[in-house]
């Protein structure tokens, strides 16, 4: 699929408040052990099956569903959607995940959503993801949001040229919007934490 924009930003839109609100919220709920997988965040895994994910994944989440995080992060999306010409068909989000990543934790090269529809999500498939950065670049080290804008996997060619950091999402408060069919990662990160939301986004499949 040919896009005029591969991601859309807003930099430094949600304030330092509701930044800190949400995480001070979000470290007082129970945390979870993140796997890679569509759809399967949520779901009890086994040990063994930890310790497989981790090879792709290492992070801690926390789920929220609540409305007043919703009602500040949605209309972003939306303009995004709209402003970067995409103008995906969209029904629904999931829930938000709020996500910790500590020294030496990552996310390695995925898509958030394939073109395949899901039973799980009554036959719908993630279009739009978005990520809203709660610390300043400033705050950590690592933890860099790459994106490979190919078609592939970038594991099978190490080609760096073709791979684009986010720069646009350090400061505090600042949102990315991207398909989710979007090949991208978060660097391991070297030294202090990096706290930000995740929402996906589900519309009915492209035909």
């Amino acid at each position: 699929m040919l896009l005029d924009h591969n991601y859309w930003y807003f930099k430094s839109v949600l304030t330092p408040r509701f930044c800190d609100d949400v995480i001070h919220y979000a470290l007082n709920k129970k945390e979870h052990i993140a796997r890679a997988g569509e759809f399967a965040d949520i779901k009890h895994i086994t040990d063994e099956e930890v310790k497989k994910f981790q090879t792709k994944r290492k992070s801690d989440v926390v789920w929220l569903d609540d409305q007043w995080i919703y009602k500040e992060i949605q209309p972003y999306l939306h303009t995004a959607n709209e402003n970067a010409n995409w103008n995906f068909q969209l029904d629904r989000s999931q829930p938000i995940q709020f996500t910790k990543y500590k020294l030496g934790q990552y996310y390695d090269w995925h898509c958030d959503g394939t073109p395949k529809a899901d039973k799980n999500v009554n036959n719908k498939i993630r279009k739009l993801s978005m990520t809203c950065q709660l610390t300043d670049g400033s705050e950590y080290e690592g933890g860099e949001l790459e994106f490979d804008f190919r078609d592939y996997d970038p594991h099978m060619r190490d080609e760096s040229i073709h791979r684009v950091q986010c720069k646009e999402i350090l400061p505090k408060g600042s949102i990315i919007v991207f398909p989710s069919f979007v090949w991208h990662r978060v660097k391991p990160v070297t030294s202090g934490t990096r706290y930000s939301l995740v929402v996906w986004h589900l519309g009915r499949p492209f035909k």
